[in-house]
């Protein structure tokens, strides 16, 4: 039996096994068996004969965006409509074939807009170019899921299990987990807070599916058994991710403001240009940039060339972009930078 196989009868082994504390262990069981099959499934084939071609994109400017969805629903208009870069649409599907990066300039940031082939159900097992549009998007700073509005709530189910399968988990936090692996002395469990969905047993029995037979494990918020296998598995990505709907001109008013109320969704119209404002103004949200403005002794700062820097940035990391340009005083100490970093302001 091969691993897709393995993946299949396990996901239908957990979709029958009703949820209750007699089954608790053996779900436990089960997901930690399913994350191991999905990890090997995601391993490159040391016996392949021709290498795929892959998006070798470089990083540029001051974030990347990666903007992911279904065939078909506006990607690469979006694209065209946001950035200078010129992709192709069309009404048929799989028009992109490969990533094409853009860059949106906004309020003096370059932001890297990439737009990925569109991806197809089973994405994460290989089928389409799901394996190499998922590895891109696991090195952006935000995801953008473009949505057909016409379409309701099924591509984004679709969508986030495609990624949640691969390690990808969209508007979460990391788990509060502290997990150390040592020689000896057993497994060690403590915890500051109830657990209502763990219990010490149910994490030995995990951390026995993994092999790991000595460990220190302290648990700081209420965790799943999902949570403390991400954090064993420790390959797992967590980023802030914007639903974008397209085509709300094809829909009902009604409609247009029940997804608009949705948490992390903006309603846009590509064909219209309807709402691509604000949708500017929720990523710089969702990205967390700062501009930092610099000034030279004795002069107005130049809020014209804005340094910009990831949020909770400090005067080292604007040292290390070589573009200070003012002097310190000597008995100044470096909290008085902030002093003459202002708001943020458009051009």
């Amino acid at each position: 039996m091969g691993i897709l196989e393995k993946i299949s009868e396990i996901e239908k082994e957990i979709a029958r096994t009703q949820k209750n504390k007699a089954t608790e262990y053996h779900l436990g069981l089960l997901k930690a068996k399913l994350a191991k099959y999905r990890a090997q499934l995601l391993e490159p084939s040391k016996s392949a004969s021709s290498k795929g071609e892959g998006f070798d994109v470089m990083k540029s400017g001051d974030a990347r965006v990666a903007l992911i969805g279904f065939p078909s629903v506006g990607k690469s208009t979006f694209l065209s409509l946001m950035t200078s870069t010129a992709s192709e649409a069309a009404s048929y599907e799989f028009t992109t074939l490969t990533c094409i990066p853009g860059v949106i300039e906004y309020k003096g940031a370059n932001i890297q807009l990439l737009d990925l082939p569109g991806i197809i159900e089973g994405a994460a097992q290989g089928k389409g170019r799901g394996r190499q549009v998922i590895a891109v998007a696991r090195t952006a700073d935000v995801v953008i899921m473009m949505l057909d509005a016409t379409k309701g709530e099924v591509q984004r189910s679709l969508l986030e299990k495609e990624l949640e399968s691969v390690g990808i988990r969209l508007n979460k936090h990391k788990p509060n987990i502290y997990f150390k692996p040592r020689k000896g002395g057993g497994v060690s469990f403590n915890s500051t807070v109830t657990l209502t969905q763990c219990s010490e047993k149910l994490v030995q029995l995990i951390l026995h599916e993994y092999k790991i037979f000595n460990a220190e494990v302290l648990f700081r918020e209420d965790c799943s058994p999902d949570e403390f296998i991400d954090v064993i598995v420790g390959n797992r990505v967590y980023m802030p991710c914007l639903y974008v709907y397209n085509k709300i001109d094809q829909i009902s008013m009604e409609e247009v403001d029940r997804l608009a109320r949705k948490p992390n969704s903006v309603v846009i119209s590509c064909g219209m240009k309807l709402n691509l404002d604000y949708l500017l103004e929720m990523l710089w949200e969702y990205l967390a940039l700062t501009c930092i403005y610099t000034k030279k002794r004795g002069q107005r700062p130049d809020f014209t060339d804005a340094i910009i820097l990831r949020k909770g940035a400090s005067v080292e990391h604007v040292a290390q972009r070589g573009r200070l340009h003012f002097c310190l005083e000597l008995c100044d100490p470096a909290p008085s930078f902030m002093k003459i970093v202002g708001p943020c302001r458009s051009r």
